[in-house]
């Protein structure tokens, strides 16, 4: 197989080469230099050395192989040395083991987005390189791609769900890994699929059917933990690997049809039964591989008429407890036909390495009494677990009653009078009572950040010397801003927001515990709240006061331009602003259920603390304002979020381009898309607008990424990017800008 393979690969690569190869372009040039950088520089790379390197020219070693066409990489092969050379890379626990895997700092997920920057790839081979970590999902941007090997690395976890996506795909290999989760059951959506081989992982769990997959050839699952019975096969199957293994149960009757079925092996499982006749006489077997692991698990008597197919050289049926007559074609061997039968019960004579009939029987007696043993303890088991489980409901049910339900049916009782209110600002009464469940995710650097309290109005008072007009910061649409010290010396920011609709107290602190759980390293920490005449008496409070933390270092808007009050912020430290805020909103979409939308996002909102870290403030407020259209809100919470979705990457496109044009604009949005829009799409154009700062430091790929995903947030007739997308792409802005932070390519 292994032969075969590499020669079908050798003459793909190579009628591409005859149709011709040209300079690759230089964003691809750069692409495999930062792949060479998260490779760790190894010694089979070094002749990737500069951006001057024609890497499209370079000859073919036996370790690394590019193929070129029209000036774009379609081949990219590199094989290391990384080898497993010890006990402890058997049994990896997921980090990097010394000399063995890429160091602790190497990151799969950064690898695979700088490698789908490479979408023309159509051959990726990356073997034995040390490569550790769970493959991502983003892998399937590699949309064209024919042929995949990851072997010999140290992958661990499940294989990404959207490698279905990747229609293209002929041949994946991903042996010799950790791979420890089941085999998925979208395989059969890789309809172009010939290749599939995933032998020495950890795979366990039964298998999918793999008969549709029609055009599959070869099939490789040997080395895991799979078990279960045997799944139906394509008929066009022509390699089937399964051993060492756990399957049980007979060899399928169907497999006798599988007529262009060459080399099966199946040893070392738990298969019952004789092989199906019809499997010895397929015309196209040459190998027949079913040595038991332990004697009894197969048993029975091959037929005496058995018939072998002109092409079986190769049969190994050792180990079994098979009894009986060994069939004539199978007596003859010869330098054609090799045959394997030691170890069982027959009768041939001349006894070749065969035990005794009484042996087999006392054998299958033996197992049989083990497998209803095993069968009566695994009942008892499963009856006693039952009984503990059901024992644990029931008091924890009771815990759970006592504890929770007075609370949870005051917060139903409450909330079903406000059932309005909630429509108007887009949330439900099941969303808000269920709100509480935070992703780990997004508690990532939050750790030591103070909890929510409540505050009085006499602290607040006392913090800005009763809201004196020397202490405030500012007024917009979310209120005053006021500048305070509480007593302990922390410097905090105050905002007063006005209550517009007439929410109940207890239902406007419902809303104010939602927005305590949110933490987030890029969001301006909420340290608590006042409520202007919370007591009982008052039903409907006017005002609600926010404590955050006061962030000293001025707004992102302040520093965009030379006429701004802030120092001016360069490329990269702007575009490691637009990251952090991407990760922010990310998160409010995403790391809590309800999301928070409509987040108002601009560059007033965005702030910097002293080490230059931006932090996104008066996040989620719409929850406690009229923003949300009431029309669209009582349709479904589902539109409202959407349409809010869509704000908020549209929102960010403008942010986007006052980081590039500077905080000089000052009229409408529209009028803005009007003169600056027309002139970004032009090199001459940007020099005209872009901020001079940007232009001496920027690279022109890096700067192209930023403005496609500007496009893409604000113009109406494209299909508003996802946070998720926009996060994506400006991490690999970043990843550019760095590798050509000292090299020439600056506009």
């Amino acid at each position: 197989m292994g032969l075969c393979e590499s020669f079908l690969l050798f003459c793909f690569s190579w009628s591409f080469l005859l149709l011709g190869t040209h300079q690759l372009q230089s964003s691809q040039t750069q692409v495999l230099l930062q792949l060479r950088k998260h490779l760790e520089y190894p010694k089979q790379l070094e002749i990737w050395n500069s951006h001057n390197t024609d890497f499209c020219s370079i000859s073919s070693l036996g370790q690394v192989n590019i193929t070129c066409l029209d000036n774009l990489l379609i081949v990219l092969r590199i094989k290391g040395d990384k080898i497993k050379q010890s006990k402890k890379s058997h049994y990896f626990n997921g980090f990097s083991i010394q000399s063995q895997t890429l160091s602790d700092s190497f990151s799969l997920d950064s690898f695979v987005t700088t490698l789908s920057r490479l979408n023309s790839l159509r051959v990726l081979s990356l073997v034995s390189l040390g490569i550790w970590g769970q493959l991502p999902d983003k892998v399937h941007r590699l949309s064209s791609l024919e042929y995949l090997d990851l072997s010999s690395n140290f992958l661990f976890g499940s294989i990404p769900p959207r490698i279905s996506a990747m229609a293209m795909l002929q041949t994946l290999k991903i042996d010799g890994n950790f791979l420890n989760d089941t085999i998925p059951d979208w395989f059969n959506s890789l309809s172009n699929l010939t290749t599939l081989s995933l032998r020495n992982n950890k795979l366990e769990g039964a298998l999918q059917d793999f008969s549709r997959l029609s055009s599959l050839q070869v099939l490789d699952l040997s080395g895991n933990r799979l078990s279960a019975m045997l799944p139906p096969m394509p008929k066009g199957l022509v390699m089937l690997f399964v051993s060492e293994n756990s399957f049980s149960g007979k060899i399928p009757v169907k497999y006798g049809k599988l007529s262009g079925l060459q080399h099966i092996d199946m040893s070392h499982n738990a298969l019952i039964g004789t092989p199906p006749a019809a499997l010895f006489s397929l015309p196209n077997i040459s190998y027949f591989r079913k040595r038991s692991t332990e004697p009894g698990i197969s048993s029975g008597s091959l037929p005496g008429n058995l018939i072998c197919g002109s092409k079986l050289d190769f049969i190994d049926i050792s180990n079994n407890s098979l009894t009986g007559d060994l069939p004539s074609c199978l007596r003859n061997e010869s330098k054609e036909r090799v045959v394997k039968f030691g170890g069982n019960c027959l009768s041939i004579g001349v006894q070749r390495q065969q035990h005794e009939q009484s042996h087999c029987k006392e054998v299958i007696t033996l197992k049989k009494k083990e497998f209803r043993g095993n069968n009566v303890g695994i009942l008892v088991g499963v009856i006693l677990g039952l009984i503990v489980l059901t024992v644990l409901l029931v008091l924890g049910f009771i815990i759970f009653c006592r504890r929770y339900c007075p609370q949870g049916i005051s917060k139903r009782h409450l909330l079903q009078k406000s059932v309005q209110e909630n429509s108007a600002v887009g949330f439900s009464t099941k969303l808000l009572t269920s709100a509480r469940f935070i992703s780990q995710a997004g508690k990532v650097g939050t750790q030591g950040l103070p909890a929510c309290r409540i505050f009085s109005m006499e602290e607040l008072m006392e913090a800005t010397k009763n809201f004196d007009s020397s202490a405030l910061l500012g007024e917009g649409s979310y209120g005053r801003l006021y500048k305070g010290r509480l007593y302990n010396g922390t410097e905090v920011a105050i905002r007063c927001l006005p209550l517009l609709k007439k929410y109940t107290i207890r239902n406007v602190k419902l809303r104010l515990e939602l927005l305590s759980k949110l933490r987030h390293q890029h969001l301006v920490c909420l340290l608590g709240h006042c409520l202007d005449g919370g007591g009982q008496d008052d039903y409907s409070p006017n005002k609600v006061y926010f404590v955050s933390e006061y962030v000293p270092s001025g707004t992102f808007r302040d520093h965009l331009s030379a006429n701004c009050p802030g120092k001016v912020l360069n490329w990269s430290e702007r575009l490691a602003v637009l990251v952090s805020v991407a990760k922010a909103v990310r998160f409010l979409h995403t790391g809590i259920i309800p999301g928070f939308f409509c987040n108002r996002l601009k560059t007033n909102n965005i702030l910097l603390n002293e080490h230059g870290m931006a932090k996104l403030s008066d996040y989620g407020l719409s929850i406690l304002t009229e923003e949300t259209d009431k029309s669209t809100a009582k349709d479904s919470l589902t539109s409202w979020q959407m349409t809010s979705l869509d704000d908020d990457a549209y929102s960010f496109g403008y942010i986007l381009l006052e980081a590039l044009v500077g905080s000089s604009i000052s009229s409408t949005r529209e009028a803005i898309l009007q003169n600056n829009m027309a002139s970004l799409s032009s090199e001459d154009g940007r020099k005209q607008i872009v901020e001079p700062a940007i232009l001496a430091s920027c690279s022109q790929e890096s700067l192209s990424i930023v403005l496609s995903v500007m496009y893409k947030c604000i113009c109406p007739e494209s299909s508003r990017p996802s946070f998720e997308d926009i996060l994506w792409n400006l991490q690999y802005a970043v990843q550019v800008q760095e590798e050509t932070a000292d090299g020439d390519q600056k506009i």
